[in-house]
């Protein structure tokens, strides 16, 4: 008789979640937040958060798609005006015949606007994300991207030519297994084109990831995308990543894919 084992386990939650991301799809008024005429804000850019916020009573579902099958997946709900919360979890070897690995354990962020945008100030929003991107890295107990962990971000629109985005931010990660505890600092611009069409570009200085057992070579991580609203509220963007090879085994860059749904109920 066939025993069931860890892997089982793994595609049980996997199977949970997404009908969890099914059941509360159908129930949702959406709008998408990529470009011209987007009227919701962008709570990350591409491995980075912003100070954008899911409005009270508002709801993100997120999937993103990297190297060796792997599948992160994440829900996010505006709780109050300036206060949001949200889960992730994710793993390698999903989609494929391998052995399924799930991340160690689910991650989870939040996020507070302590000043909103005037004319002349930034928002700024203090938060705390620990999930990092792409694969784990098990002998050195972090992320291949760590997590942003503890942070505080600003951000800061202007009306250019549509919609331009200007963010910059210091974060403390929680990922240190492998000896490097430095405090890190990141920048990011986002521009919209067109209705639909947002391009994205973020540089993370990479000061927490350049010396102990890091993986990270001493150059920063280039990260751009782009994002296409297709309508109600479902956004599918295209993430080319670590253009500064910072990493070994990195050829062009990294090539990811994001799908997003914003909604209200």
């Amino acid at each position: 008789m066939y025993e069931k084992g860890p892997s089982d386990m793994n595609m049980r939650i996997v199977a949970g979640f997404l009908g969890v991301v099914c059941s509360t799809w159908c129930q949702l008024e959406a709008q998408g937040y990529a470009g011209d005429e987007s009227a919701v804000e962008p709570t990350n850019l591409i491995d980075k958060p912003t100070a954008g916020m899911d409005k009270r009573g508002s709801f993100a579902v997120s999937a993103n798609f990297y190297q060796r099958g792997g599948v992160l997946a994440g829900i996010s709900v505006g709780v109050f005006e300036r206060f949001m919360f949200g889960i992730s979890y994710g793993g390698t070897d999903i989609i494929g015949p391998s052995v399924i690995h799930m991340n160690p354990w689910p991650g989870v962020q939040a996020k507070l606007r302590i000043l909103n945008e005037g004319s002349l100030m930034p928002a700024i929003a203090i938060g705390f994300d620990s999930q990092g991107k792409e694969p784990y890295i098990k002998d050195l107990a972090r992320y291949t991207i760590k997590s942003p962990g503890a942070y505080v971000v600003a951000s800061r629109n202007y009306a250019f030519f549509g919609n331009l985005s200007l963010h910059g931010g210091l974060n403390f990660t929680m990922d240190r297994g492998d000896g490097d505890r430095d405090m890190n600092t990141f920048v990011g611009i986002e521009k919209s084109i067109g209705e639909e069409i947002s391009v994205l570009g973020e540089y993370d200085f990479g000061f927490n990831d350049d010396h102990g057992n890091a993986v990270g070579r001493g150059r920063g991580y280039l990260n751009l995308a782009f994002r296409w609203n297709w309508g109600k509220g479902l956004v599918v963007g295209f993430d080319l990543k670590n253009v500064t090879k910072n990493q070994q085994n990195v050829s062009v860059g990294n090539r990811t894919l994001q799908i997003d749904y914003v909604g209200t109920l």
